[in-house]
């Protein structure tokens, strides 16, 4: 299953769950996002072309972090830009999740190993991140849909 979470059309999150399957490839991000997220379902014998990929400078920004969950269960929390809590969401084992906008806090329900994939480089915390307490003020128009419109078409 794939939740595209949003509020007024703004997309803070993208989780894929592990049990997401379908045919070909599906790419679950918009065009502008800074980190692509991609899936592909092949038959064996497929080939992917030998390739390489050409230096092109590009912008970022602000960062998107990609977490996978390779074991256990944790509760993330997605917060507006103004702090607000918006959104609990639970992933286990193989769920994984594109945060893409506002805030975050990362809850571990069980041991949990988690791989995470972000822009780097990494500098420092004081300029990378910015730590607050969170309001707990209710977001009006939240929407949680279950889609998978974002897809578009492959050449890989």
């Amino acid at each position: 299953m794939l939740e595209v979470i949003k509020d007024n059309n703004q997309i803070y999150a993208i989780l894929v769950r592990a049990n997401f399957k379908a045919e070909g490839a599906h790419f679950f991000t918009p065009d502008h996002f800074s980190q692509q997220i991609g899936y592909l379902h092949r038959p064996q014998g497929y080939v992917v072309k030998p390739h390489m990929h050409n230096l092109v400078i590009r912008e970022i920004s602000f960062t998107q972090e990609v977490l996978f969950v390779r074991s256990g269960k944790i509760k993330i929390s997605i917060y507006t830009e103004k702090h607000e809590h918006f959104q609990d969401l639970t992933l286990q084992q193989h769920d994984f999740i594109l945060l893409a906008h506002g805030g975050h806090s990362i809850e571990m329900l069980e041991e949990t190993e988690l791989i995470e994939v972000k822009q780097g480089p990494y500098i420092s915390p004081e300029i990378d991140k910015i730590i607050f307490n969170p309001l707990s003020v209710s977001v009006g128009n939240q929407a949680n849909e279950t889609t998978s419109n974002l897809n578009h078409p492959s050449n890989l």
